[in-house]
């Protein structure tokens, strides 16, 4: 069994204000994002670097958005139906994944509108550039100690605060590596072997690849406890991404049946 780190959540306080570590992956994954996938947002979608500063913030504004909206719709509808005013706490946790992934391809759409480009190019730049907060996203909630994985009896089972004295699996920290590192790494390979692809099959990649990857990994990651599994053994997650790798095989084949070039441009 493994030794969890405990590492306090709570980076530095200075006075009042308190800096947690959780903000800080936050804005390592922006930043992260915004680095790898800006060759791609410029040079592939045609964005000036004022334009791309002005769809970061977007970006930002709609995984925030899209996310609390996202929890509130998928995981929790029925508390705050009865309880509106908590709507507005987002200090209180509470943020969806599949909601802020609807937020961000809604906020391209309007950037996409806003500088005409490509819609389906800056989708593209979106789900490769996304591979680093998610990375740094589920590092962060290792170090709060939520989210953790299921019971097990592996070698790879650790005690979690506030989660009993069984050891569970570190599901976080298998989100980072597949969902963040594995993919980020796929997505960036393709991106680079092939400069031609047709716009949208990167992303559809994303979509396949990130659905995938958490659909696989909801089996050893314990499910919300006011929630449990929705349709027989399956959670929300499952549902939510089963839904999006339909959406990007699907999507992958209308694009390649549409192009006279199949793959490429």
């Amino acid at each position: 069994m493994l030794t969890y780190p405990a590492i306090d959540p709570v980076l530095v306080t200075i006075g009042p204000l308190v800096i947690r570590w959780y903000g800080i992956m936050y804005l390592l994954g922006i930043s992260g994002g915004f680095w790898l996938a800006k060759d791609l947002f410029i040079k592939r979608c045609g964005l000036t670097m004022d334009q791309l500063l002005n769809t970061m913030s977007i970006i930002v504004l709609s995984v925030v958005l899209g996310g609390r909206l996202g929890y509130i719709l998928f995981y929790n509808l029925g508390f705050y139906l009865a309880h509106p005013a908590s709507i507005l706490a987002v200090w209180q946790g509470g943020m969806s994944y599949h909601g802020g992934a609807i937020g961000c391809v809604i906020g391209m759409s309007i950037v996409a509108r806003q500088y005409q480009v490509n819609w389906r190019c800056l989708l593209d730049a979106l789900g490769l550039g996304s591979t680093v907060g998610l990375c740094l996203g589920r590092i962060a909630n290792f170090i709060n100690a939520e989210l953790y994985g299921r019971v097990t009896n592996s070698y790879l089972g650790m005690i979690f605060p506030g989660a009993g004295s069984a050891p569970r699996h570190p599901s976080q920290l298998y989100e980072a590596a597949l969902e963040g590192v594995v993919l980020g790494a796929v997505l960036l390979c393709l991106s680079r072997r092939f400069p031609q692809l047709k716009p949208g099959l990167l992303f559809c990649v994303y979509l396949i690849g990130y659905g995938t990857f958490r659909w696989l990994l909801e089996w050893v990651r314990e499910p919300d406890a006011h929630l449990g599994t929705v349709l027989g053994p399956l959670s929300m997650g499952q549902l939510l991404c089963t839904v999006m790798i339909i959406w990007g095989i699907v999507w992958a084949r209308l694009l390649i049946k549409r192009s006279p070039n199949g793959w490429m441009e």
